[in-house]
């Protein structure tokens, strides 16, 4: 061996080393600036702001996974600021986490070892720091996407037509033959060998366009196979269920990662001589369109695997989250749900909490309730009343889907939840408030003809029409809802109501104090009707003409003395 060819080995051996000692160090920066990320984000909510678009991508995995189950609907989920709730506790570290913890708060469940499975994975990851990040590490793998559901972009390659690789195949063959031409007819090969280079380039061109959209998703499915690598090496007892069901899925892609390069790199990911050759390659040979249309053919029929690798994934991530969600909370309970058959033929469903609070409201005031038919609720403007209302509905669906109660106790019966409270008129569709109010109490009323036991809960019943018809309709809808499978709960300023239904339903209200012209509310379920107002004061309050408000007063007082208006 010459001095320079020693030389030359040893300069590309250092190149090597020094190359493979950058990827590690690199590799273990990576590493410590993730694990310092999700430490920090432990035990905190999100910050970050999303989209509408964005949010509606997350919810397609959700709808696409419904089937026959109960989904909370767009009414209610949007009464209930779901979404905030949701973006609160989304410390995901994947798309897939995001997608199935959304999903996960979308369709509540209605079995109990579901719920107990779900809730001994948060304990053991709110518990044990060093599995949870390992399994994090993993899964971040698959990153997360903002323009598009990742389930998004797996479900889209069932819309690609899967004939047309003989072409390419084709196409390859003659470039091949124009090669050969030229060792027989070296000049007139040349020229065969250019048009058919000339042919095949703009038939790459033309059809990889079409390709394109799809490209991401192999590349989600590519990443959803490394994590699942990651975890094929892992040993965990509490999870083993969860690895066997990965491993299932990924030996069904043994062959389907083999020149995956050829159709995942592109030019704008790639530089110099690489790039170049690759570029060439795909031209004259059709590689990555042969290659396309091979890795369709081996996604094709295993829909089910790639959702089972992404929901396993998405799993784990999700219920990571909920369990910093839990250490965020001053305080939460695990639920204690009564199994449908465990109630009596007849029995009133029933729902029971102790100090339960709004995780949205800085410095909330708690309240206990214990439920067993309607309730009506009534107090001033501002008293705290819908909040009241929206706190016992979303604690109902955080014990059906997270196990979590933020409640120092809570119990009761499996509810599907149903609301009608923070309605617009629909400007686009034609139609008036009032139209608007009495489809969504119509969705209701249907709702509650199905077996599940519902909670309902409307504010301000049919607060869209005259008082007249207002108090004759809306007594006879609640007095409708007032069924042993039924819990309806609603908010009213008319007072009417509370003694019109005072016999089937159970009357609470909040009130307040005026002191130094100002209104003090101290957010304080109390039982009974209310007994004062505030709306003509509150009038005075910030400046209104005395004229008007003096007037105001006078009226109201001769109406509660002779019925009759002036």
């Amino acid at each position: 061996m010459t001095r320079e060819t020693m030389i030359t080995i040893l300069t590309i051996a250092l190149f090597v080393a020094v190359a493979a000692i950058w990827m590690i160090l690199e590799r273990k920066k990576q590493k410590k600036w993730f694990l310092a990320k999700v430490r920090r984000m432990w035990g905190s909510v999100t910050e970050r702001e999303y989209s509408t678009e964005e949010l509606e991508s997350i919810s397609h995995y959700a709808r696409r996974h419904q089937g026959e189950r109960f989904l909370v609907d767009d009414i209610t989920w949007n009464d209930l600021n779901m979404d905030q709730i949701f973006i609160n506790m989304n410390t995901t570290v994947s798309s897939c986490g995001e997608d199935v913890l959304y999903a996960m708060l979308r369709l509540p469940e209605f079995d109990r070892e579901t719920l107990e499975e779900r809730n001994r994975l948060i304990e053991y990851f709110r518990i044990h720091q060093k599995e949870r990040e390992e399994i994090q590490m993993l899964v971040q793998e698959v990153r997360k996407i903002s323009s598009m559901s990742l389930s998004d972009y797996i479900f889209a390659l069932k819309d690609v037509e899967q004939k047309g690789v003989g072409k390419y195949i084709f196409l390859a063959c003659l470039t091949l033959g124009g090669i050969g031409s030229i060792f027989v007819q070296p000049l007139a090969g040349a020229l065969l060998l250019l048009v058919i280079l000339c042919f095949n380039g703009y038939v790459h061109m033309k059809d990889s366009r079409k390709i394109e959209p799809y490209l991401n998703c192999f590349l989600c499915i590519l990443r959803l196979l490394k994590a699942a690598d990651g975890f094929s090496k892992m040993e965990n007892p509490e999870i083993q269920s969860y690895l066997e069901r990965m491993e299932k899925a990924r030996k069904k892609f043994q062959g389907f990662r083999r020149g995956a390069f050829l159709v995942t790199s592109t030019n704008g990911m790639q530089d110099g001589l690489e790039a170049f050759v690759l570029s060439y390659l795909k031209i004259m040979f059709q590689v990555d369109m042969i290659k396309f249309y091979s890795m369709l053919k081996g996604v094709y029929g295993h829909e089910k695997d790639i959702d089972a690798l992404f929901t396993v994934m998405g799993e784990l991530d999700a219920l990571i989250a909920v369990a910093s969600f839990r250490e965020y909370l001053p305080y939460y309970s695990i639920p204690k749900l009564r199994e449908n058959q465990e109630r009596r033929s007849g029995e009133q469903v029933f729902v029971s909490m102790k100090d339960l609070y709004h995780p949205l409201i800085p410095n909330p005031v708690a309240n206990s309730i214990k439920i067993r038919g309607g309730i009506l609720v009534t107090g001033s403007n501002a008293s705290g009343k819908s909040t009241f209302l929206k706190t016992i509905a979303l604690n109902v669906i955080l014990s059906q889907t997270i196990f979590t109660c933020i409640s120092h106790t809570y119990e009761g019966d499996y509810l599907k939840v149903m609301t009608s409270m923070a309605l617009r008129d629909n400007l686009e569709g034609g139609e008036s408030y009032y139209i608007v109010e009495i489809k969504s109490l119509q969705r209701i009323l249907e709702e509650c003809k199905k077996d599940q036991p519902v909670l309902c809960i409307v504010d301000e019943v049919l607060r869209g029409t005259n008082t007249i018809e207002r108090i004759a309709a809306s007594s006879r809808i609640l007095k409708y809802l007032q069924r042993p499978e039924v819990l309806p709960l609603a908010a009213t300023h008319d007072i009417e109501l509370s003694y019109i239904l005072e016999d089937c339903y159970t009357n609470y209200h909040f009130e307040e104090e005026i002191i130094d012209h100002d209104v003090l509310f101290n957010y304080q379920l109390k039982k009974g009707r209310a007994t004062t107002r505030n709306a003509i004061r509150l009038l005075e309050m910030i400046g209104y003409d005395k004229k008007i408000v003096t007037e105001a007063q006078q009226a109201a007082q001769k109406f509660e003395k002779t019925g009759v208006w002036e």
